[in-house]
């Protein structure tokens, strides 16, 4: 377990409050730091402080200060705002339980691992755990973390708890004004088969490490190749990237077949799989068979 919380205080619920200790349930991937460089030296570029009129200034006289009016500011030091009084701050009251169904994907934030402080706490925290558990509900409360108060919810996870982050209604952008010209015509029948069938096809347990971040690792592959290149300019061949363009139902028909060869797929949807004018694969000769059936 990490030497240092990010966050230590109490969950309360009702007249009982269970000490505990927050950590972060997730880290930053692999990523490429650049630094911006002056072209002509070679030599990376600093930023300072400025102030107008005056040049660039030390760190410590710097305040916060939020602006009432053009050109006039509430100044406040750090310690100010520190010192202003908030119960999230130490105490997480669930306040509300709901389905965790009802809480839509887009709400969602960041997630922390929760744990009882003490042995004191892990009667009181067990007992909170397993009835979230058999309940199948989902708390929510609202804690103050790092210099803003957040909606958050707590549900089991294995022996401990997890809590995560939400947003904000105003934060979340409505989906109807994205989704409103997409119309409301029926799928073609023999489509939808296809689809589902591909779905199933490629249908499995989710494991992460399967996943990896191939933009990196191109990166780093581009940096090797300017380092032995001496400076020569490197642009990848984009000749073999697949076209993206509209298409109609013939060529999504064509595309959805030939994603399905490869291997016998049985399709579980409730309509007997669709029959397909697709032949089965000849043998390696110079003549061509003739169809299977000839009528007329």
């Amino acid at each position: 377990m990490p030497a240092r919380a990010y966050w230590q205080g109490q969950i309360r619920l009702a007249l009982v409050s269970i000490p505990v200790e927050l950590y972060p349930a997730t880290k930053s991937g692999a990523t490429i730091q650049f630094k911006q460089i002056h072209e002509p030296s070679g030599k990376p570029i600093h930023y300072e402080k400025v102030v107008n009129d005056i040049g660039p200034v030390d760190t410590d006289e710097i305040v916060k200060g939020y602006q009432v009016a053009k050109g006039d500011y509430v100044l406040l030091d750090q310690e100010e705002i520190d010192a202003v009084k908030l119960e999230s701050k130490k105490t997480l009251e669930l306040t509300r339980f709901v389905d965790a169904s009802e809480i839509n994907v887009l709400y969602y934030e960041r997630p922390y691992f929760v744990v009882p402080a003490d042995d004191l706490a892990e009667e009181a925290f067990i007992v909170l755990r397993e009835a979230l558990k058999r309940t199948g509900k989902v708390g929510l409360g609202q804690l103050a973390l790092r210099g803003r108060e957040y909606i958050v919810s707590l549900r089991p996870c294995g022996r401990g708890l997890i809590l995560e982050t939400l947003r904000y209604a105003d934060e979340v952008n409505k989906a109807q004004a994205y989704f409103s010209d997409i119309g409301d015509a029926k799928p073609d029948a023999e489509l939808l088969d296809l689809a589902e069938a591909l779905i199933e096809k490629k249908s499995g347990p989710f494991d992460p490490k399967q996943f990896h971040d191939h933009y990196v690792e191109a990166l780093y592959r581009l940096i090797d190749r300017k380092r032995k290149a001496k400076g020569k300019k490197i642009i990848e061949d984009e000749d073999d990237a697949p076209a993206r363009s509209g298409s109609n139902v013939a060529d999504l028909m064509a595309a959805l077949k030939q994603s399905m060869e490869g291997g016998e797929i049985r399709s579980r949807s409730r309509k007997a799989p669709p029959k397909t004018t697709r032949k089965t694969p000849a043998k390696k000769t110079t003549t061509r068979k003739a169809p299977a059936r000839k009528h007329g």
